[in-house]
């Protein structure tokens, strides 16, 4: 074994293997991978092998469409079989919601050129002819779908990384991670130690061992999965006789199983609630090829379904039910990316289709690895989307939640109530006294709507408009008349200060740096491509502090970015503010004459107080920053305060502004009212896969100001000529569905665009959407056609701001 390497992966599995290979494929040909005993002996080796190409997320949906293709060429490059079927696969829809859901996916799969067949009821049984259709309303195939064979694909992988020059070494258990002095780590083995640049952890049910041996808790816990085998049936040996196609992957979505062909019988792999979670503190020494003991009780009510659907499953005997680890994070999708607070430490884990993402899990951490930079947009998988609330007991409920959830339907608005409430603000109580129905993001309890008095707080998921539709408007309503409060004390908030603080933001952001105390900028933090990587409000304190706030949803990710950053010679200094500050966001008509009751000491006219700039002020009794800023577009202020003072505020504001209409709204009305004013969201508007000029960022970005992260990357893309422009439509002819994103967008039966973001304007009454166009298509007046749920509705291209376009309310 070498004693120095470019890259250490750890783990032998397919997902490590594939890493290597992509690794050495970009060049990286000094790269060493650990595997404890024999390759796939972990995970990898009892896994069915299918390779869904369904995923509502964007960036999971191109990762799993990279590794079918992938796994094709490989076999091509190598010359080793990889057992890859390309029999298709169908999901069945017994119910609207249902249909709903495969329409919506449709039209992400095209957006990501990935092809979608919608079928009858019909067509299912030609295509699959022992399939019972009764109560079917329809389903969808994916045509290239279909099944692999793990270890073939493992080992095809292996033998490609080892001609590109990497290295493999089995029956070598790493028994330590000691990060030195010069920045690169010592893995420490049985077989001796190995001075790396890089590690990569791809240790599937080792994961949180292996995270634990650098201080990382990583937010992965396995789940117990059954699959049974039965024995050949009559019907299919006969097909197969007659040289007729195998039927491909079955998927009873509300019955929560899928099947296919296997040897002349059936595998079913039911998801069903109440699978444990499992090797909560990782494997013994000794696990190798380890399987638990079956519990078929606990799959009755889905073999029963499966009988239903299949009667031929029912007239076969089992031949072997296989009970093995399956890896889960909270949310079910992996975490591929970098370890947070420590540099060159990456996660390739947490694979609950792992043999589905290996090859596009690899290709992505290979090149974020090499070139800095992944080449999609990460966001749905980075590691960093999880924070240290992610406990092991919150994990068990939470995997567990998200296993028994594979085949839910995935609405827009889904909201998961496993190991809820959590994290909660002081006005929680108030809140829900007040009718709030909660979503959570990071951890956070957050305040989606208000069901009013009579009305029963209770969500009504749906792909089309919902029953809180009309109480979300009257919250919007209440915004554009009188005042409303929102609690948004889940931002991420931090305190930048030091010497080289200035200096170093900088360089870090695309904006010019507020430079009068008390005014605020909204910056942007670009990577190094020039595409948006993070945005952050920062508002000058002093001289040398700055205060940042950015999405709570992104708060590890940003702060990560903010601190991977910073110098090393202690002229800067980061002090995380999130938990001990809260923020109630106070806007409408008559947020200012409300201020002036709570705060009577302070001047809130435009000549005192401007937009965008903050002071120090008190309300009622408490001390509070008011920070005149919002992101629904009317004239408001973010009160930013210490926590412990928040009920006082809230009760003081609610109690002063009885007689002007106040009231709470939440996160969906935010969303509406934001559309109405352009605001562009990370992960949505905003993204690495496009050019911080693509997303309409002319006023925040500023090349000349000097040089900063992605500057001449993004000058050079500018250069090049940009393929997308950010735009704003009005869509026509709606009934009840608006475009909630991710929606194609046509132009004479040609796509040119997607949707980013979607819904309802309640002070315009127009349905709105919000995306990146080919840019010669994106001029106000553009007559385009756009896709919501499986029909095409006319759209037109808006200019910018349809609500207040001048910023007269803002301004007020």
């Amino acid at each position: 074994m070498k004693s120095h390497a470019r890259v250490v992966v750890i783990g032998g599995g397919v997902v490590g293997v594939s890493t290597l290979y992509h690794l050495a494929k970009k060049g990286w040909s000094d790269v060493v991978l650990l595997e404890r005993r024999e390759l796939t002996s972990g995970s990898t080796w009892h896994a069915a092998g299918l390779l869904p190409l369904f995923n509502m997320s964007y960036s999971v949906g191109q990762i799993h469409k990279y590794s079918v293709r992938f796994y094709q060429e490989l076999e091509e490059e190598t010359g080793q079989n990889v057992g890859f079927k390309k029999v298709s696969n169908i999901r069945l829809a017994t119910n609207r919601d249902r249909m709903d859901e495969y329409l919506q996916y449709a039209g992400v799969a095209a957006t990501i050129g990935v092809k979608v067949n919608v079928l009858t009821p019909e067509q299912v049984k030609e295509i699959w002819p022992l399939c019972d259709t009764d109560g079917l309303i329809g389903a969808i195939q994916h045509p290239d779908d279909g099944y692999i064979q793990p270890a073939d694909l493992t080992q095809a992988l292996a033998k490609g990384a080892r001609t590109l020059g990497a290295e493999i070494n089995r029956h070598t258990t790493v028994t330590g991670i000691k990060k030195l002095p010069s920045g690169e780590f010592e893995v420490q083995t049985d077989k001796g130690n190995i001075v790396c640049e890089h590690v990569v952890t791809a240790s599937g049910s080792f994961a949180r061992q292996t995270g634990r041996m650098v201080g990382l808790d990583v937010p992965v816990i396995p789940v117990e999965h059954q699959y049974i085998v039965t024995e050949p049936h009559e019907a299919i040996l006969k097909r197969r006789e007659q040289g007729l196609p195998e039927m491909g992957v079955l998927r009873e979505s509300d019955g929560s199983w899928y099947m296919r062909e296997e040897r002349g019988g059936l595998i079913l792999g039911p998801y069903e609630v109440g699978a444990p979670a499992c090797y909560v503190d990782g494997p013994g020494e000794d696990c190798e090829y380890e399987l638990f003991q079956e519990d078929l009780e606990r799959l009755e009510p889905h073999i029963e379904s499966a009988i239903h659907r299949v009667p031929a499953f029912g007239e076969v005997g089992v031949k072997q039910v296989y009970n093995g680890a399956i890896c889960y994070t909270p949310d079910g999708s992996p975490i591929i990316g970098p370890a947070w607070d420590l540099k060159n430490f990456w996660l390739n884990e947490g694979h609950s289709f792992g043999i589905t993402a290996a090859g596009g899990a690899g290709w992505q951490l290979a090149e974020w690895i090499v070139e800095g930079e992944p080449t999609i947009d990460m966001l749905g998988v980075d590691p960093r989307r999880f924070g240290d609330y992610a406990t092991k007991s919150y994990l068990i409920t939470k995997n567990e939640e998200a296993y028994a959830s594979v085949f839910t339907t995935h609405f827009p608005d889904e909201e998961r109530e496993a190991a809820r409430p959590l994290r909660r603000t002081p006005v929680y109580d108030r809140l829900k006294d007040l009718g709030a129905v909660f979503g959570q993001s990071f951890g956070w309890e957050r305040a989606n709507w208000f069901a009013p008095e009579g009305v029963e707080p209770q969500d009504d998921w749906s792909f089309r408009r919902s029953a809180y539709f009309k109480h979300v408007g009257a919250e919007c309503t209440n915004v554009m008349e009188n005042v409303g409060l929102l609690d948004l004390s889940g931002f991420a908030k931090a305190r930048i200060s030091g010497p080289g603080a200035e200096a170093f933001l900088d360089n870090l952001v695309a904006n010019k740096l507020p430079k009068k105390i008390g005014r605020i900028a909204l910056a942007h933090a670009l990577n190094t491509r020039g595409g948006v990587h993070s945005e952050f409000t920062i508002m000058r304190e002093s001289e040398d502090s700055f205060y940042a706030i950015s999405a709570g949803g992104f708060q590890r990710l940003d702060h990560d970015w903010v601190k991977k950053h910073m110098p090393d010679d202690g002229s800067v200094r980061f002090d995380h503010l999130t938990n001990s500050i809260g923020v109630l966001v106070l806007t409408g008509p008559k947020a200012r004459q409300l201020m002036e009751r709570v705060s009577p000491r302070t001047d809130f006219s435009n000549a005192a107080f401007p937009w965008l700039s903050g002071q120090d002020i008190e309300v009622g009794w408490a001390p509070c920053r008011a920070i005149r800023v919002n992101f629904v577009g009317e004239l408001g202020w973010e009160l930013h305060h210490p926590i412990e003072y928040q009920i006082h505020i809230f009760d003081t504001l609610m109690k002063a502004g009885a007689d002007l209409g106040i009231k709470p709204f939440g996160i969906r009305a935010m969303d509406s009212l934001r559309l109405e004013k352009s605001y562009r969201l990370p992960g949505r508007e905003l993204s690495i896969e496009y050019a911080a000029f693509e997303s309409g960022l002319q006023r925040f970005v500023h090349p000349n100001k000097g040089d900063f992260i992605g500057r001449d990357a993004l000058v050079t893309w500018q250069q090049k000529g940009f393929d997308n422009a950010f735009a704003t439509l009005e869509v026509h002819d709606i009934t009840d569905a608006d475009p909630v994103g991710n929606n194609p967008i046509f132009k004479d039966g040609k796509m040119i665009g997607r949707a980013t973001s979607g819904g309802y304007g309640f002070r315009i009454q127009k349905t709105l959407m919000l995306a990146m166009l080919r840019p010669d298509l994106a001029e106000p007046g553009t007559e385009l056609e756009v896709d919501i749920l499986g029909t095409r509705h006319r759209c037109t291209v808006l200019e910018e701001s349809p609500y207040d376009p001048q910023n007269a309310c803002l301004r007020a």
